[in-house]
Formats: C-alpha cells, structure tokens, sequence
C-alpha cells in the first residue's frame, strides 16, 4: 500500500440460502477485494476469500430459513500506523442469517470421515478475531482480519507518465 489511494470501502449484499448463493458470495467478494488493492493471488485475498465462503456455507446449512437469504457485509479499512502513515488494511466480514436458536460451535474433534464440521476450524485459524452478534431476527458471524502492505497494491493510476515525449 505505498500508493496515495490505499485499500478500503464496504460492500453489502444479500444471497440466496443456497450452495449457489453461497459460491457466488465467495467470488463476489475475491472480486470486490480486487477491485480495491488487494489481488486475487495475494494471500490476503485467499484468506478473505475461505472465510467467506465458510460463514457463507454455515448461513446456508445452519441459519437456513425457507423463503430468507443471508446478508453478507465486508468492510476493509486502512488504519493509520503509529506515525500517521497507513499500514495494514483492517478487514471484516459479516454474514448474518434468519436462524438465532442455531449458535456456530467450533469442533475441535471433526470426524476424520465427515464432509463437515472444520469451517469454523479455519476461521478461527485464519481470522485475527471472530464472534457471534444478536440481531433482531437471527444472528451475524464477524469476524476480522488484518491484512499486511505487502498484500496490497495501489489503487493510484501507473499509465504512460509522457517522460518519452521530452526527448
């Protein structure tokens, strides 16, 4: 993040309680990480883009509500370092769904044969924090993770300066 336009904005969008919906939450937000200075094969992206598609799956097979969708939120912010110059970029994302009596439980012991039952494994692995909020109609999964300057990239234009044109 060495430019003057560092990474950072929000996105908010609701899916459809399906595997598609989910899939499509994944990409959506690989893309939208792009879009703002951290590339796809960075590992912060990569990282981004796991945990998302985990809250996502547990929205789809555990907060499923027929007829509602889960809504995801992903915010990255670059906070100022210690003498006022950005740093890492701050990123959280949010995944709530309809279900509130169905809290995430992290499985320590996951079947060697399950399909199953590490997502929460790895967010708690990858993520720097994560919780579960209440919401009025079910709950929101957060969690947050931080995102090295050397994952980011500038959004500031790097086109033809015209220094040929001198000559």
């Amino acid at each position: 993040m060495n430019g003057e336009n560092p990474p950072g904005g929000t996105f908010e969008m609701f899916f459809t309680s399906s595997r598609r919906g989910a899939r499509l939450a994944r990409r959506i937000v690989v893309r939208r990480l792009e879009e703002w200075g951290i590339p796809r094969d960075s590992g912060g992206s990569q990282s981004l883009a796991l945990i998302a598609g985990e809250l996502a799956a547990n929205a789809v097979s555990h907060g499923h509500v027929p007829g509602r969708r889960f809504h995801l939120r992903l915010s990255v912010q670059p906070p100022p370092g210690p003498d006022g110059r950005r740093a890492s970029a701050s990123a959280r994302i949010e995944v709530s769904d309809a279900r509130d009596e169905r809290r995430p439980v992290v499985r320590e012991h996951a079947d060697d044969d399950a399909e199953g039952g590490r997502g929460l494994l790895l967010v708690e692995a990858l993520a720097s924090k994560w919780g579960v909020a209440e919401r009025g109609v079910g709950k929101t999964v957060w969690c947050e993770y931080a995102i090295a300057p050397d994952e980011c990239r500038s959004r500031q234009d790097t086109g033809d300066t015209g220094a040929d044109d001198a000559r």
